[in-house]
């Protein structure tokens, strides 16, 4: 602006404070008025009851005391609906003396504290023919001008977002795809030009690209939404509703943990969530207090010349000097280094068993804690500090692989007398010698007795196993009297018991109308296991009507109730509707990526195991995840043969009507022509690997579309994984806020192609047992599969039985000689 011109705003703003008063006691300014035109009296901040009202009472422009600052002023629009006038436009600061004015050659003028105009030059009009007005969209126009042009902190439906255009806050910023600090990026999405009314986000009124949607996408008692930039860096959508309480609700927010924002905290204080990790907390690190003005953390001691460290489990820091990566190196020459450098304020150690070591330099920033990290930051202090780390609890991997060790006896030593080994030997000799006569009359006085009792109770088809036969006062005493329940199921009910010897044992006791049948098949296939992911068969006991099973009690129970964010009865087949999971621990832990994983191997290791190396071919035929109990370790165990079928490797069975649980049978169950193989097993496996990495079951996915082809989640799964390429569409929402896409998208396409290729429709199209571990390990190329379907849809009644009990539906449909019949679950064991 000219020196000229702003002598004269300056001269206009001085006589228009000498006459206002006058002006002022001649008009009404207490009222709401629709529009401000060159007729009107000149505007003051300080006149705060005065203010335009949009034609629909939604919408309001007035003065209102700046939050930083009341003693100036912003000309601002707000939302009259929200409890706190929530202000979505703001211009300023002005002064309590800077009215705002139409002046006689049209320009829309306000002052800001320098004395320039904050309006542009495309604010101006003829006089006597424009005027200042707000709309119903939250807009205020003059002439040519529209506030949306120039949007603040928040973009109002259908407000476009213009190329040129940034919402802003603070340091934060977002220009339409990318948050930013500092003007560096640190989130990015596809492109948002504009909100609609119903709660899309999208990159154009044509809905060019993807598009977003709130989680009350389409509710039509939404009465205003805005997407706001808040202080604290995160883009939030949020929904005014019609008769409520006038407070604002978040229906999308860009970052859900907001510790992965930067600059939440300040230079050595870490971030710290809360559970559902929507809100935060900063927390100095161990070696650091607050300052007085509470601004910062600083250092209680210097550390030079003697120093030590303290450890931070789970906490990750950015250093500004940078950061030397130094792996492979071991936890001792990790610290050696930083130590050997003044500069060093501490190191990073990733527990993951490839020795990754990271010395940092410099302030350490962005400081925060995840559960989800498995990584260590040991901070650099004086030797004298007295803080303790409180940040603590990082524990080693497992192996999938989980080893039994062993210990051996010391050899005895030598007696050198030989008489007395002489005697004792004798002496041995001479007790057995009468000891076996005695057995040997026994015997045959009541030969004929065990033979009969033998083929009554099929002692016959009793393994050569190292089975002890308990009796029933026995797991009476061991279990207290059967007290003590940990499920149930089709076959019985199954206890907690502890033997004499210190073991503690899962006790499952059959049914009276359970025969002898099923109950030596579960003997005879599990005491012929010998695998660390299978479930080991102890002992059993049979007695009058009595029959038990003793296994060994796997204490973190099975994988459903861990997997599913809200576990319920399962509902699978008939014999399955009674069954109930176990678990000694109240709250159950989120299983990341890698875990996952490796409880994915595990389980194929076993199956391959019963597949392909056991003497004789097992079929499971009920794989899933009620049936894969979970030890100490987490490491997996395949459970329940009740319903598996022994025969020779060569032998094909087949099937006269559909048997099994629900949502886990492969195809060929329901064809009368197709035989029943280990090709079973593989699509069951394919159905609990994707329930892995999605973490909800897959009857459980539901769609808008009344499509069946639609409600398919395999096929839904493939199309974002393979034509989408979204795979983060797919994971477990738990995990999905610490997945790292250099790190972990491998094992998770790995994992969702490999259960592709075991859902395929065709026996012979599945790969075998064998080969699906090979797959998971990464030792075999895997190619794309080609689309799940929903197997025979045209194929008349067959195909409505298929669609029936691909989408879980229940079948009441039974073969009484199958050679799988739906068993009891153990699930918590």
């Amino acid at each position: 602006m000219a020196p000229l011109t702003l002598l004269l705003l300056l001269l206009r703003l001085f006589l228009l404070r000498l006459i206002l008063p006058v002006t002022a006691q001649t008009q009404d300014l207490s009222s709401s008025t629709s529009s401000f035109s060159v007729s009107d009296p000149p505007w003051l901040p300080s006149q705060s009851n005065r203010s335009l009202l949009s034609p629909n009472s939604l919408f309001s422009v007035g003065f209102l005391p700046s939050p930083s600052n009341s003693s100036e002023f912003h000309l601002a629009v707000w939302v009259e609906a929200s409890v706190d006038k929530t202000r979505v436009w703001a211009l300023g600061p002005v002064s309590s003396f800077s009215p705002l004015f139409i002046s006689a050659t049209g320009d829309l003028t306000l002052a800001d504290l320098s004395g320039a105009n904050l309006f542009p030059s495309s604010a101006s009009a003829a006089p006597n023919t424009t005027f200042l007005r707000i709309n119903d969209d939250g807009s205020l126009t003059f002439s040519t001008w529209t506030s949306f042009a120039s949007p603040g902190d928040t973009l109002l439906p259908n407000q476009l977002l213009r190329n040129s255009s940034v919402l802003s806050s603070g340091f934060y910023g977002f220009n339409g795809s990318s948050l930013l600090f500092d003007n560096q990026p640190f989130w990015g999405v596809s492109p948002i030009s504009l909100i609609t009314s119903d709660g899309a986000l999208m990159a154009g009124s044509t809905n060019q690209g993807n598009m977003l949607i709130a989680s009350d996408y389409g509710r039509r008692d939404a009465l205003i939404r805005r997407l706001t930039l808040d202080a604290d860096g995160n883009l939030r959508l949020y929904s005014l509703w019609r008769n409520s309480d006038g407070l604002w609700k978040i229906v999308w927010v860009a970052i859900p943990e907001i510790c992965l924002i930067p600059n939440i905290c300040g230079p050595y204080s870490i971030c710290v969530p809360n559970e559902t990790y929507d809100a935060m907390k900063c927390i100095c690190a161990p070696g650091f207090h607050t300052s007085a003005d509470g601004a910062e953390c600083v250092r209680n001691k210097d550390y030079l010349p003697s120093s030590k460290f303290l450890q931070l489990d789970y906490v990750q820091f950015t250093a500004k000097q940078g950061t030397v990566n130094l792996s492979p190196a071991d936890l001792d020459r990790c610290r050696s280094t930083c130590l050997g450098n003044s500069s060093c304020v501490g190191f990073s150690y990733a527990i993951d068993g490839l020795k990754n070591c990271y010395n940092h330099y410099g302030e350490l920033v962005d400081g925060r804690w995840s559960a989800t990290w498995p990584t260590t930051t040991f901070l650099r202090v004086a030797s004298s500090e007295t803080d303790n780390s409180s940040f603590t609890g990082l524990t080693a991997m497992i192996d999938t692989v989980c080893p039994d060790y062993i210990s051996l006896p010391f050899m005895p030593k030598e007696v050198k007398s030989t008489a007395r080994n002489v005697a004792i030997i004798g002496t041995i000799f001479l007790f057995e010698l009468i000891l076996g006569a005695f057995c040997f009359l026994a015997f045959l006085r009541r030969y004929t007795k065990y033979v009969n009792m033998a083929r009554t109770l099929g002692l016959e088809f009793l393994p050569a196993g190292r089975l002890k036969r308990f009796s029933y006062s026995e797991l009476r005493e061991a279990t207290d009297d059967f007290s003590n329940i940990l499920g149930s199921g089709g076959f019985g009910k199954v206890y907690y018991g502890k033997l004499s010897d210190g073991r503690a044992v899962a006790v499952k006791q059959l049914r009276k109308s359970s025969g002898d049948a099923e109950f030596w098949a579960e003997v005879s296939i599990v005491a012929r296991m010998h695998h660390l992911n299978v479930v080991r068969i102890w002992g059993f006991c049979i007695e009058k009507e009595q029959r038990f099973l003793v296994y060994e009690y796997i204490p973190n129970g099975s994988l459903d109730s861990v997997l599913f964010q809200d576990p319920e009865e399962f509902a699978g087949g008939a014999e399955d509707e009674d069954s109930k999971s176990y678990s000694n621990n109240s709250k159950r832990p989120v299983l990341d990526l890698s875990m996952r994983y490796r409880i994915a191997l595990g389980v194929a290791r076993a199956i391959a195991y019963l597949h392909e190396e056991c003497l004789e071919w097992v079929l499971h035929c009920d794989i899933k995840p009620e049936n894969i109990l979970l030890d100490d370790n987490f490491c997996p165990k395949v459970s329940d043969f009740g319903l598996s079928k022994l025969t020779s490797k060569k032998e094909r069975v087949t099937m006269s009507s559909i048997r099994g649980t629900r949502g886990y049978m492969a195809p060929e169950w329901v064809m009368n022509d197709e035989p029943i193989t280990a090709k079973a097993d593989v699509y069951s496996f394919g159905v609990v690997l994707l329930e892995l990495v999605a973490g909800m079951r897959n009857w459980d996915f539901r769609r808008d579309s009344a499509e069946s082809v639609d409600w398919y989640y395999p096929r839904w799964a493939y199309e974002k994984v393979f034509v989408e390429r979204r795979i983060e569409d797919v994971l477990d929402a738990r995990i999905l806020v610490s997945f790292d896409d250099r790190v972990n998208v491998g094992t998770a396409e790995r994992m969702v192609k490999t259960a592709m290729w075991c859902l395929q429709d065709r026996p012979e199209a599945r790969p075998s047992m064998g080969k699906v571990t090979k797959m998971l390990e990464g030792l075999v190329e895997l190619t794309e599969p080609a689309k799940p379907t929903i197997f025979y849809l045209s194929e008349g009644n067959v195909g409505a039985k298929i669609l029936h009990h691909s989408l879980g539906f229940k079948s009441e449909m039974h073969d009484q000689h199958s050679p799988c019949s739906a068993g009891s679950s153990l699930a918590g064991r």
